[in-house]
């Protein structure tokens, strides 16, 4: 479990300006990490800061930074860093925050060390060898659940477990990459059974879950652990294909409608940098089972972020309009914990594995505006954008863009930067 260290002090500042900038998603108490590279470099771990990134490789090159964690850090992904556990990414955190504090040597380097955020590539994070997406919010299940069966929205586990499916890992893509229109097959309005480009793509708006360490096959994760197993959290867009899943849900639940893409931003928050904001997670009616209680998650299991999404559409962007949110959510009302997700996945002894992803699931809270996919915006009507035009489902060339703060009383904000995907057109079906 994360604690507040001299990393966190809300006093703390870096030789790096943009740090200090009015909502920079980047200070130095934040420290994500992630992969980039530029044209003929190799791709190698970085570190955001203001409007820069921290390049490992030079840092290390330099004698700034040490160790097995710095050194797994400069590798093409972040598998072996994650692999070596919390330790190792805390450790690397406390050296960084060093190095990048106001009045540290390492500001003369600053030019062979910094890389301008705009001239970085961003990369994948981790190689995924797995991806289970979970589906925690109550307000999403209930508002979907009461077209199903208005007098039992819920699926009759949710209250006693996490209910999760397991999805592709090999379509995961970093932001930034367009989501392709998928085939598939659905049921039209009049009864005929159709295959063609989906008529109801959404988004839904997610935290990405990343894994660190590793369990023997055969051996649960105990909610004492499983806080050590969560590396750090991204955001997490779940394409969906609504038409399809419909058709093709029952009896064993998605498969076309969600395979067919999942983007994910490229910056990891650690979970150390996330300790100012746990908070103390919803009450769970009836209470969980013991294998999934503990104090230490009733009082501090979730997590103080807001989470918005917006669009941008064709006309928006030649008007040259800003993009327009249509979710904006908490996070913290999540009726599972991201613990609860990593012990309910390991507790038949699943071994998960490092830079193993885990979907929150989609992020909704009880109002209106915190609806996070436009299958459950759609219940009342369709959107409406300051064009004046409306979506009840994303059309080609529409840009969805999440992005996410974590706020809390006597820290520092930090955000997660963005998670954006155009919609690209369903290609011709091959001969």
């Amino acid at each position: 479990m994360a604690a507040r260290d001299a990393t966190h002090d809300p006093a703390l500042r870096s030789w790096v300006a943009s740090a200090q900038a009015p909502g920079s998603d980047f200070p130095i108490q934040n420290l994500p990490i992630g992969i980039f590279d530029r044209p003929g470099e190799p791709a190698r771990g970085g570190i955001a800061i203001g409007d820069a990134v921290l390049d490992l490789r030079a840092a290390r090159d330099a004698g700034l930074i040490a160790g097995d964690a710095a050194d797994a850090a400069v590798e093409p992904t972040l598998n072996r860093l994650m692999g070596m556990g919390r330790p190792a990414s805390a450790a690397l955190r406390r050296q960084v925050s060093a190095l990048l504090a106001e009045g540290a040597s390492a500001a003369s380097l600053a030019e062979r060390i910094l890389v301008p955020m705009r001239a970085a590539r961003m990369r994948l994070p981790a190689q995924v060898a797995n991806f289970s997406d979970f589906m925690a919010s109550y307000d999403h299940c209930a508002r979907l659940g009461v077209r199903r069966d208005p007098r039992n929205p819920l699926p009759q586990a949710f209250r006693h477990l996490p209910v999760a499916y397991h999805s592709r890992a090999s379509s995961v893509r970093v932001s930034g990459e367009p989501v392709t229109r998928p085939h598939g097959q659905w049921q039209a309005q009049d009864g005929a059974i159709r295959f063609g480009p989906t008529e109801a793509l959404d988004y839904e708006l997610e935290l990405a879950i990343w894994i660190a360490g590793e369990n023997a096959l055969g051996t649960p994760v105990p909610m004492s652990r499983a806080p050590d197993r969560i590396f750090g959290y991204g955001l997490l867009n779940d394409w969906s294909a609504r038409d399809i899943q419909r058709w093709e849900m029952p009896p064993l639940g998605p498969f076309l409608a969600k395979s067919l893409s999942t983007s994910v931003s490229p910056w990891i928050v650690t979970a150390e940098a996330l300790a100012p904001f746990a908070v103390a997670a919803p009450v769970q009616d009836p209470p969980a089972l013991p294998h999934l209680d503990s104090a230490w998650n009733r009082a501090k299991g979730a997590l103080a972020i807001r989470m918005t999404a917006a669009i941008l559409t064709p006309r928006m962007r030649a008007e040259g309009a800003a993009p327009f949110t249509i979710t904006d959510t908490q996070f913290a009302r999540m009726y599972w914990t991201t613990a609860q997700m990593v012990t309910h996945h390991a507790s038949n002894g699943c071994n998960l594995l490092p830079g193993d992803l885990l979907g929150s699931g989609t992020a909704s809270g009880p109002e209106d505006s915190a609806r996070a996919c436009l299958a459950e915006i759609g219940l009342t009507g369709p959107v409406t954008l300051p064009t004046g035009e409306t979506r009840r489902w994303l059309q080609d060339g529409d840009e969805v863009i999440f992005r996410a703060r974590a706020e809390a009383e006597g820290a520092v904000p930090i955000g997660f930067g963005e998670c954006r995907a155009v919609v690209a057109p369903a290609i011709a079906w091959p001969d």
